[in-house]
């Protein structure tokens, strides 16, 4: 009787150590893995409402994904394409605000608190910003692939690969995160699929080969 009691509660005492172990393995992850990595920004600039509510094109911002290796990430003077318009388009609040000043009220607020914290990081006066006179923002860079790997934006774009196969749904974050584990495993899997049923229709040659990417 007493062997028995044993068992169960050795049973038992296994059976969750287990379900313990796996679930604390579900966060184990190989070197390099920074699968998740969603670091904060000098400027809290979201993915979700430029890409996703207002509908900017990805290749808007990241150029060079059609031109090079990288996609970069844009110059000051690309976010100043849009908000140097929106801001000049607002005189008749500078108007409203000369006024203010003159009659001793408060002025109102040109652009928004976020929009501020952006004019202020490329140094720029948010109430006459001169596009030409903007600094580099320091952003940190989300996707880190290790130096022994060979990417390259131009094929894959060419090919039809969308962004958000290897990004993610970008357009609904708020701050970019990594959304896949971009491993070597993974990778050559998206390929292999590829060559199986194609890319945005059309049947391609994904290579396999290491010397592709490691060369």
């Amino acid at each position: 009787m007493k062997s028995s009691i044993a068992t169960i509660v050795l049973a038992t005492g296994l059976v969750f150590a287990v379900l313990t172990l796996a679930a604390r393995l579900s966060d184990v992850r190989l070197p390099g893995n920074q699968q998740g990595y969603e670091p904060v920004q000098p400027i809290a600039y979201s993915h979700r409402l430029h890409a996703g509510e207002l509908q900017v094109d990805c290749l808007y911002c990241h150029s060079g994904a059609e031109q090079s290796r990288h996609a970069g990430v844009p110059p000051a003077g690309v976010c100043m394409n849009c908000h140097g318009f929106v801001t000049t388009s607002l005189g008749a609040l500078r108007a409203e605000d000369e006024l203010a000043k003159q009659e001793g009220r408060e002025p109102r607020k040109l652009i928004s608190p976020e929009l501020a914290k952006l004019y202020n990081a490329m140094g720029l006066d948010e109430r006459k910003p001169d596009p030409s006179q903007a600094q580099p923002i320091a952003w940190t860079k989300v996707h880190n692939l290790p130096d022994f790997v060979y990417f390259d934006h131009r094929a894959h774009q060419q090919a039809g690969v969308r962004c958000q196969t290897c990004h993610g749904p970008v357009e609904t974050m708020e701050r970019v995160r990594q959304f896949e584990s971009l491993s070597m495993g993974w990778c050559v899997n998206c390929h292999r699929q590829a060559n199986e049923i194609g890319v945005a229709g059309k049947p391609v040659n994904a290579s396999i080969d290491c010397a592709t990417c490691h060369y």
